[in-house]
């Protein structure tokens, strides 16, 4: 017999996979806003990492947006042969080249913007910006590395769902911000007891969680 948490666990991600059913449809503002609030991080945060500035990434964050709403209703959900995370990434990868090509732009004051150089090129005789290169490696190595925190996130929403406010904030705290167990105590008013409690019985539920969804990643049933 399937526990609570097996089932709204089950209940949640084909709501996620059904998502991107509901995308193909550009009037369903509610999907929209889900898949904004699901993604900007993971998009923002790759951008920042790759090298371009706050307003850059925003800029980038908005344009991947943009060209998915325009292209979902040409895409196709087939894992074996291109999962939603690598459209995903072609997109950004797009578009974060896009903002460093508009560095090379002259500027309206005339001046040119940064020129963007490999590690190699860059030398004490030629002091320009040292910029990575959107279109190697590095950007799959940042991808994959913000993804899978991605994946932690998605663990820990569903998390929140199956434990009580109180044991979640302990964990939350104690394991996830790593506080010591002596200042949670103090600052929500348990023993530590209780803290050491929550660490091992949220814990437990905490790496169900994340060995759920890595599996359902890996299988392609959770985009």
């Amino acid at each position: 017999m399937a526990t609570e948490m097996e089932t709204e666990t089950d209940d949640w991600l084909p709501t996620r996979r059904s998502l991107l059913t509901r995308l193909r449809q550009a009037d369903d503002n509610i999907g929209w806003q889900e898949f904004f609030d699901t993604y900007w991080r993971l998009l923002y945060g790759v951008a920042r990492k790759a090298g371009l500035s706050d307003a850059e990434a925003q800029d980038a964050v908005q344009e991947c947006v943009i060209t998915v709403s325009r292209q979902m209703p040409k895409f196709r959900y087939e894992p074996d042969r291109c999962s939603f995370k690598g459209w995903l990434l072609m997109i950004l990868r797009q578009r974060v080249g896009r903002q460093f090509h508009k560095r090379m732009q002259p500027r309206a004051d005339g001046d040119a913007w940064p020129q963007i150089v490999t590690r190699d090129e860059a030398t004490d005789t030629n002091p320009v910006a040292r910029l990575p290169d959107a279109s190697g490696d590095q950007l799959d190595s940042i991808w994959e590395a913000e993804w899978q925190q991605h994946l932690i996130a998605v663990a820990t929403e569903l998390l929140k769902r199956q434990v009580s406010d109180a044991q979640f904030q302990i964990f939350d705290l104690h394991v996830l911000r790593g506080w010591p167990a002596r200042d949670v105590a103090q600052t929500l008013g348990v023993s530590v007891a209780q803290v050491y409690l929550a660490k091992l019985r949220v814990g437990r539920r905490f790496k169900r969680e994340i060995d759920a969804v890595k599996a359902r990643e890996e299988t392609g049933e959770l985009f």
